[in-house]
């Protein structure tokens, strides 16, 4: 059975028994604990926690999820890989236990010719949280099942939570005997790869506040209602259902993997046994390969692009892993425009935006490829570097700080610095690296910790949301009176704010609007008698509560107060300026570029706005003239600007863009510039017909990662003073060097070539005039120990490059009669440089070049190495250059002295 129609037949059964299907969120998900969607429940999350009126008493889905926690494991187990599809059903204060584990055996045991799974019962194993007697009673009384196939679990198997505060309870799984040949008999507590979990049934009943692991919380209390939220996986039961081994080996992924084992040449399986644990390392990394294109894929697709922090780290880190591995396995070309599509092919049944926006997503993908590739180039040559010099000193180990230097500087993977540094005959400090891989994993962890610490409890939050929603009015009016809900102060509810305090103002009616959809949030003031507060951010903390977060110039402030809150006009007429010219960009930026050229994220605020888009390379100025000309056009044609609610599906059908990794509500605002020509998802304010956007200036482009670039442009007055500025400049310029602004241009370029031919001749002079004088110096050459020894101290002005060349022509003149070094400093800069050059005779008499240098280097309080012949160092106190020059004949005297 294909995994589509694993899907479909989920839906079409919890359908039958009264669920509403509701569509799958995107992964990235308005939830400031998770990165990515995680768990089929996270877009029902508010309905648990009682900060919304649930839409239904049932729900089932099938949503996309992303687990990055075990990233290392994938492909060495048959239980883990990173993108997954979490069948569920949902009930809210509707049936509990009963009721959903009588669903799911009635799915799981119903012959597939009646619409079932037809999986055979006397294989299924449940498992229960170790105190629920009612779950085991049920699985026991009512399904029949033995008592000896019914297994309970502590905390670590059998209670569900999201890993941080939030809804949580005890589970009952779901575990099917796959047979001897996966493994040791005895239940799932035995051998979890031949007892195969495929769903978990959670009887949500609790909210957990302090989450310190998984076997670890505290439960703040009972949710408003017991709830049911089970997650069945698609891809377990397709394993399942499909006689495979693993998730990597079924209908949607294995394809992947196939043609990768026949790029590589490789054979999948044929040195491997039907055990996880029995596996070759090339079929691990063919898994790694399946499993990371097929993730990366739907990542980009729901619009994350690869960056340095975030989920941009994390699909670039899959990116590279999935590359990395086809190069372990012999393959050395690109590897992604043959894979990608292949996954796209199979994916697309269940997800045809793939298929329709595969033009965007391969051109990330590709570009990160190459770019990765690039890496890899660099990498070997400061590796390889690495390398000669741990051999120069007799190491037989590469230091664990180069290692992580690679790794977390140049995103050389650790796995590809071992196996080069072994071809070359080295081993690697691993536990160095190791060590400082932990470091920094605490560190983010301490960071991500102290990002968390700034939201206020859920708990204060829906404490606040059970007194109503918001009345939201942003859209109506800039001045609305209201009264004061509550007030938070670092986390706690308090009664009264005092003057020069900060905190953040719950009212039950709000005209400022909270920073969304990449637009920052209003600026205003709240008033009331006696009290004048300053706003200065305005979030949405959860679904239906507004949040100012205010600065008390004059008060108190108190709970159940009436306030007047009022908007700066000012502001609000700059930010639809912004936020309408950001559509206007976008839509310029489409009719120029092509329909590819899609938005991948946006920010602005009064007079600015930049727009983030897919696209391979850069604009060259002509193609930037004529997306500012076409956007200026627009803005000229007073296009009407106009905003209509329907369906998400409806507004798909309408041609609405919907930008990735936002998310929407079944009801969407569309807005409409001129028609068809701009039509998107915006939840923003904006003005009422194009011409009030005003100027329209874009003053930059860059590249802010693999495949994606950014636009950015004044509006408004902001562009008026813009190009007030540009103006004077150019009048300033053109009275300096007396020429009209049409000749400005020619006259600055010939006055740069000039400036860069003297500079040029200057330099010829500079360095015939050292090559003078360094003849001279022969004479200052003394003896120590047999050994001719000539040290200068060059002085202020001289460059590393400069001592390489008067060092090289001083041993040239020195000759091979004698042995002999040189070794000279100087300052370039501010910081100091010292090269030794050593001769044949003096390298026979025990003196090394590199060695010198690195006793001298220490002396100016840096480092250096090289060669036994030729070595460089330098360091950052100038003021010991003829100290460390001092150094030189004592540790040639050492030297010859050591050697005879």
């Amino acid at each position: 059975m294909e995994t589509a129609e694993i899907r479909r037949r989920f839906l079409s059964f919890y359908e039958s028994k009264g669920h509403t299907i509701v569509p799958s969120s995107p992964l990235v998900y308005d939830d400031p604990n998770l990165l990515f969607v995680n768990a089929g429940m996270v877009p029902f999350k508010p309905y648990f926690l009682g900060q919304q009126a649930p839409l239904w008493d049932r729900a089932t889905s099938v949503q996309k999820c992303v687990r990055t926690g075990d990233i290392e494991e994938v492909g060495k187990t048959s239980r883990h890989g990173t993108f997954f599809q979490m069948n569920g059903n949902f009930a809210f204060g509707d049936y509990f236990k009963e009721g959903a584990i009588r669903f799911a055996w009635e799915l799981i045991t119903t012959p597939q010719g009646q619409g079932g799974y037809g999986l055979d019962a006397d294989k299924i194993w449940p498992t229960v949280y170790e105190d629920d007697d009612e779950a085991y009673e049920l699985w026991h009384k009512m399904i029949g099942i033995p008592a000896e196939r019914i297994t309970r679990r502590g905390k670590l198997d059998n209670y569900w939570h999201m890993g941080v505060p939030g809804p949580g309870g005890p589970c009952s799984e779901l575990y099917l005997d796959r047979g001897p040949e996966y493994g040791r008999e005895g239940g799932p507590a035995v051998d979890e790869d031949r007892y195969l979990e495929f769903w978990n049934l959670v009887f949500m009943q609790y909210e957990l506040s302090a989450v310190r692991a998984k076997d670890d919380f505290d439960i703040a209390g009972e949710l408003p209602k017991k709830n049911i939220d089970t997650g069945m996986g698609l891809e377990r039961m397709a394993t399942l259902l499909q006689g495979v081994d693993n998730l990597y080996e079924i209908d949607e992924v294995y394809p992947v993997l196939d043609r990768a084992a026949e790029l590589t040449g490789k054979k999948y399986g044929a040195h491997s046994g039907h055990a996880a644990s029995e596996s070759h390392p090339d079929d691990v990394r063919l898994r790694v390969v399946a499993d990371h294109v097929r993730s990366s894929l739907m990542l980009i697709g729901d619009g994350v692009t690869p960056g340095n922090e975030g989920r941009g780290y994390v699909l670039r880190r899959m990116l590279r892993r999935a590359v990395r591995s086809m190069r372990l396995l012999g393959y050395d070309e690109p590897s992604l425009p043959l894979l990608l599509p292949v996954s796209v092919e199979r994916m697309k049944n269940s997800y045809p935006e793939l298929e329709a926006g595969f033009d965007r997503i391969s051109q990330i993908a590709y570009a990160e490829e190459e770019a990765f590739r690039r890496t890899l180039a660099s990498g070997t040559t400061i590796l390889d570097t690495a390398v000669a010099k741990t051999k120069s000193t007799g190491g037989s180990t590469l230091a664990g700080d180069q290692a992580f230097q690679l790794h977390d500087t140049y995103g050389f993977p650790i796995d590809l610095t071992l196996e080069m540094a072994s071809e070359q005959g080295l081993e690697v400090d691993r536990a160095g690296f190791t060590r400082l891989m932990e470091e920094q994993r605490n560190r983010a962890k301490a960071d991500a910790k102290s990002k968390k610490g700034g939201h206020a409890d859920t708990v204060v939050w829906k404490d606040l949301r059970a007194l109503g929603a918001t009345d939201w009015r942003a859209y109506q009016e800039l001045t609305s009176d209201a009264k004061v809900l509550g007030i938070i102060v670092d986390g706690e509810r308090v009664e009264e704010l005092e003057p020069g305090r900060r905190g953040q103002v719950v009212l039950d009616r709000t005209p400022f609007y909270a920073e969304s959809g990449g637009q920052i949030a209003d600026e205003g003031v709240i008033t009331a008698d006696g009290a004048h507060l300053k706003v200065i951010d305005v979030q949405r903390p959860v679904k239906g509560l507004v949040a100012h977060t205010v600065e008390v110039l004059t008060g108190p402030l108190r709970v159940g107060q009436d306030v007047s809150a009022e908007v700066d006009a000012d502001w609000r007429i700059s930010a639809c300026q912004a936020h309408s010219g950001t559509h206007v960009v976008h839509a310029a930026l489409r009719q120029v570029l092509g329909p590819t050229a899609l938005q991948s994220g946006s920010y602005n605020k009064p007079g600015y706005l930049r727009l983030d888009f897919a696209w391979g390379q850069g604009l060259s100025p002509e193609t930037r003239s004529e997306i500012e000309e076409v956007a200026n056009l627009a803005v000229r044609q007073d296009l009407p600007v106009s905003a209509q609610y329907m369906t998400l599906p409806a507004a798909r059908e309408f041609g609405a863009l919907a930008l990735f990794g936002e998310n929407y509500d079944e009801q969407v605002r569309v807005i409409e510039i001129g028609g068809p020509w701009s039509r998107e998802l915006c939840g923003g304010t904006h003005v009422g017909h194009s011409s009030q956007i005003g100027a329209l200036t874009v003053t930059g482009e860059s590249s802010v990662g693999s495949g994606v670039r950014r636009l950015e442009a004044f509006v408004g007055m902001e562009a008026l003073h813009y190009l007030a500025k540009e103006r004077a400049l150019v009048a300033e310029l053109t009275d300096i060097v007396k020429v009209q602004p049409g000749e400005l241009k020619e006259r600055v370029a010939a006055l740069v070539a000039r400036v860069r031919d003297a500079e040029r001749e200057l330099e010829k002079l500079r360095r015939e005039q050292v090559q003078a004088s360094t003849g001279k110096l022969v004479e200052y050459a003394h003896d120590v120990d047999g050994v001719r020894v000539l040290t200068h101290d060059a002085g202020d002005g001289t460059t590393a490059d400069d001592l390489r060349t008067m060092v090289l022509d001083l041993r040239n003149r020195l000759g091979e009669a004698a042995p002999s070094v040189v070794a000279l400093t100087g300052v370039a800069g501010g910081r100091p440089a010292i090269v030794v050059a050593t001769n044949a005779g003096a390298r026979d008499r025990g003196v090394k070049a590199g060695a010198l240098v690195r006793l001298a280097a220490q002396t100016l309080g840096g480092g250096g190495g090289g060669k036994d012949d030729l070595a460089q160092g330098g360091g950052t106190d100038p003021s010991r250059t003829g100290e460390a020059l001092g150094q030189i004949d004592r540790a040639v005297q050492a030297a010859t002295q050591g050697a005879g």
